[in-house]
């Protein structure tokens, strides 16, 4: 569909809380604390405030699979941050993320000295370097895997914010930008492909927080999991990203993270917070 009467813009924009689409009730022009809120508070020195979108999917996989790699530190709570309720708005979750985005992390290993850490690939960074794993040593693997982690914290907002919200959520359909950010996002998902089909992972042959990272997004949209678009995408056609995304998805970790803090789908598919290992054969109500 075509708009039919073009837009000018006036000289001062001016905010029309009214013009926000499904997202209208939470999107706002201006930064900080709509209300006070203590942030919860578990047992384990990285506490996780989160969601289980493609963001905090990536930090809770990661979290798995250093537990599966034995580092006994990387116990966390995760807590669910309801977005749609702005939960992110809280004075708690901002003083943790001053951006109020999920996912934010707090590590209180240090109890006298907490470290927050915010925007998902800082996490990432974080937990890697903390624990010594999922960023090779070497430094031109090094740089490999570096460069495909910030590869994806560029181009994921064209996908999410731009493709994902005017062909999904926006309250009218508009020509220009779904073709706009179609196009881009099959550039993006040729750029994985060709990647792809001469390394097994997108740092060589060593799976890392690059996989991790992007999995969330370009391997759900490859499986047809993302806004409904596998066919307006032919995403069939990125043989290569599917045999990627089936490959990761295979993992005991990945199928344990992708399950936190995730309020939808399947009862099987859900674990609302998570405190304990043994939570996975529960599923836990929100308490927040």
């Amino acid at each position: 569909m075509t708009d039919s009467s073009p837009y000018t813009p006036p000289a001062i924009w001016q905010w029309n809380k009214e013009n926000g689409g499904k997202f209208a009730s939470i999107n706002r022009p201006i930064a900080g604390a709509t209300h006070d809120k203590d942030l919860p508070v578990g047992k384990h020195p990285l506490q996780l405030y989160s969601l289980a979108t493609p963001n905090g999917v990536k930090v809770t996989v990661m979290l798995e699979e250093l537990l599966a790699l034995g580092h006994r530190g990387a116990e966390y709570d995760a807590w669910l941050i309801p977005i749609q309720e702005g939960a992110q708005f809280s004075s708690g979750f901002v003083a943790v993320n001053p951006n109020s985005k999920i996912p934010a992390l707090m590590d209180r290993s240090d109890a006298a000295n907490p470290v927050r850490v915010f925007e998902s690939g800082a996490i990432l960074l974080y937990l890697a370097e903390k624990f010594g794993a999922f960023v090779p040593k070497e430094i031109a693997q090094r740089a490999e895997c570096l460069s495909w982690l910030f590869w994806q914290m560029g181009s994921a907002p064209f996908l999410g914010g731009g493709f994902g919200h005017f062909y999904a959520y926006a309250p009218e359909k508009y020509e220009y930008p779904i073709n706009r950010y179609a196009m881009e996002v099959k550039r993006q998902m040729d750029v994985l492909n060709q990647r792809l089909a001469v390394h097994e992972y997108l740092a060589g042959k060593e799976y890392t927080v690059a996989d991790m990272a992007a999995w969330p997004w370009y391997g759900a949209l490859a499986k047809g999991q993302l806004y409904e678009a596998s066919e307006f995408l032919q995403v069939h056609e990125y043989t290569h990203v599917l045999r990627w995304a089936d490959q990761i998805a295979k993992r005991p970790a990945v199928q344990r993270g992708r399950k936190v803090n995730r309020t939808w789908g399947e009862p099987a598919s859900q674990l609302h917070e998570r405190h304990d290992a043994s939570d996975f054969d529960t599923n836990l109500p929100s308490t927040v």
